[in-house]
Formats: C-alpha cells, structure tokens, sequence
C-alpha cells in the first residue's frame, strides 16, 4: 500500500470513529436508551440520526466524509 492511500485510510477510519462518538453523545443527551442502541447495535444508530437529522446532522456529515476519504485511498 502506498504512504498516500494508507494516509486517506487512516484519516478515514478516524473520522468514521469520531463521527461515532459525535452519535454516541448526540444519542445519550436524546435518551438514554438510543445511547445504549448507539453503544451496542451503530448501525442502528445511524438510522436513527437519519430520523433526527436536525440534531444529530453533523455526525451524519462526519461519516459521509470518512466514507469518501476511504473510498478515494483506493
């Protein structure tokens, strides 16, 4: 793998991770059962900052944007 894609994979994957944990506060400041659905089940999770876009848009936006920087390290 080359110094430039293991970069984008790496600087990816932590905006996926920090996007999750975006969700994850998001979710307990909302109810403390989707924190607990945010800990346990994240794809579930992100179906429901789909529903709550208003508060939880951020994180989406985070994730967007980790998934394009994975998807250009290839």
């Amino acid at each position: 793998m080359e110094a430039t894609s293991a970069t984008l994979l790496t600087f990816g994957l932590a905006a996926l991770l920090l996007s999750w944990i975006v969700l994850l506060i998001t979710a307990w400041k909302e109810d403390y059962t989707w924190g607990l659905c945010t800990i346990f089940l994240p794809p579930l999770s992100y179906l429901y900052a789909l529903a709550r876009l208003d508060k939880a848009g951020g994180a989406i936006a985070l994730a967007v944007l980790g998934w394009l920087v994975i998807w250009l390290a290839y």
